[in-house]
């Protein structure tokens, strides 16, 4: 009798559980309040836009533009270049390729795009920073030997030239424009697996998340949560038209697999042609003002004395850079720069990175309550 009851009640509870699925795959249609109502308004128009979405047009303009990148170094004795291991957890956190090789050999891989048809390349500087021997692979399987033209440890960017002509290139797009929310594609070759195309949005835009640990570091991430790899480090970040909006630089990892968990960080495309045209033309110097700052905050003031409530405080001054030169002292506050003001440090260093070596900007500066402008030319970094 027991067993007959347990039949009876498991059948019932299955057939519950049966008709509750069937009513969440097919809702009752003829249920009418004004909530329903709301949820089916939405204009055809923008259900056929969604339906329509199509990220085919922006992967064959970007493919063909991404390079493979292997970097390798020579067996070394040195226990200052084992301390620089491309297996460090650097490499990891920031996406580069699975580095190590046998008897001391580092090998490592990664991406980068291809920005002018005479071989000028761009990648992340964590990629091929130790590497004594770089080799890129273009999307048609031709290889060529690439030279270092120079790097930018503060933004985490490095400069390639091949040998080769009439190469496709990507356009640059605005990447202030870019908007969260927006989708995006992030093209380049996780685990050596050549033109990989991942689809994401954007999730936030001016993050620093501390990770570039040169001096006087740049961080202003765009944040996305398309599928980010080892390997995918100086690949393309771009729009649905195939601009370029970023360089895909760092991976966010809870452990250290150093594999993708839902958000991925990529350079400003307008910081990266900055820097990638600086580095061409000069060889990778930059131009430093030659100062330590901090931002001025209500503390500050009361501390120094200060007779300005924004701006940003001159700690110190180095000796023989710019500031110096151009008679800026400590305790200076700087307030604007040509004709427009400035109430932090990152708003400051926005403006000197993207002046050149030897350019002169004009700086509005706040000394013992008076304020003068002082001109300044910026020399190498």
């Amino acid at each position: 009798m027991k067993n007959i009851f347990s039949f009876v009640l498991a059948g019932i509870i299955g057939g519950l559980v049966t008709l509750g699925g069937f009513q969440l795959l097919n809702p009752v249609k003829n249920i009418e309040s004004p909530q329903v109502k709301q949820v089916n308004t939405v204009p055809l128009t923008k259900q056929v836009a969604a339906a329509s979405l199509d990220f085919t047009l922006a992967a064959n303009r970007t493919m063909p533009t991404v390079v493979h990148i292997k970097a390798s170094k020579a067996p070394s004795t040195s226990s200052k270049d084992r301390g620089n291991d491309f297996g460090s957890m650097l490499e990891e956190l920031l996406g580069g390729g699975g580095f190590g090789g046998p008897k001391g050999e580092q090998k490592g891989s990664g991406s980068g795009v291809i920005v002018s048809q005479d071989g000028y390349i761009v990648t992340n500087n964590h990629v091929v920073d130790y590497a004594d021997e770089l080799e890129v692979t273009l999307y048609d399987d031709r290889t060529f030997k690439a030279k270092k033209i120079g790097v930018d440890k503060r933004t985490d960017l490095a400069v390639l030239k091949i040998d080769a002509t009439n190469l496709p290139i990507i356009k640059y797009g605005d990447s202030d424009r870019a908007k969260v929310g927006e989708w995006v594609l992030a093209v380049g070759n996780p685990f050596d697996l050549t033109s990989t195309v991942t689809a994401g949005i954007i999730s936030a835009k001016g993050r620093d998340i501390d990770i570039i640990r040169a001096k006087g570091a740049i961080e202003d991430f765009i944040q996305t949560d398309a599928a980010v790899n080892p390997g995918n480090s100086g690949g393309a970040l771009v729009d649905l038209e195939g601009n370029l909006i970023g360089i895909n630089t760092a991976i966010y990892s809870p452990g250290f697999g150093g594999t993708f968990a839902g958000y991925a960080f990529a350079i400003p495309s307008n910081m990266v042609k900055d820097v990638t045209s600086n580095i061409i033309e000069h060889g990778g110097p930059r131009g430093m003002l030659g100062v330590s700052v901090q931002d001025v905050d209500q503390e500050l003031v009361a501390e120094k004395n200060l007779s300005v409530s924004s701006g940003v405080y001159i700690a110190e001054v180095v000796d023989g850079g710019a500031a110096q030169y151009a008679g800026l002292l400590p305790n200076d506050v700087i307030v604007g720069v040509d004709g427009k003001s400035i109430k932090d440090a990152p708003a400051l260093i926005a403006i000197v990175d993207k002046t050149k070596v030897g350019e002169v900007i004009e700086l509005k500066v706040n000394r013992n309550g008076r304020t003068k402008n002082i001109q300044v030319a910026l020399k190498a970094g």
